[in-house]
């Protein structure tokens, strides 16, 4: 095989890695993981906000 051939066949398994990709990241089965993560932010904001209330620190 000749480099041309070698390039070609390295750029379909790139594409085609490439759309696996796309395919599980949009997947239904990922919807829910996916929206866990999304909301990871909040959670740490409202347990430092539940410990700061027990603690008697008002918050404005």
């Amino acid at each position: 095989m000749d480099f041309a051939t070698m390039h070609s066949i390295w750029t379909v398994v790139l594409f085609v890695s490439f759309i696996g990709i796309i395919f599980w990241a949009y997947s239904k089965r990922q919807t829910s993981s996916f929206n866990e993560a999304a909301n990871l932010v909040f959670a740490d904001e409202q347990e430092e906000n539940e410990s700061l209330n027990s603690k008697g620190v008002n918050q404005q």
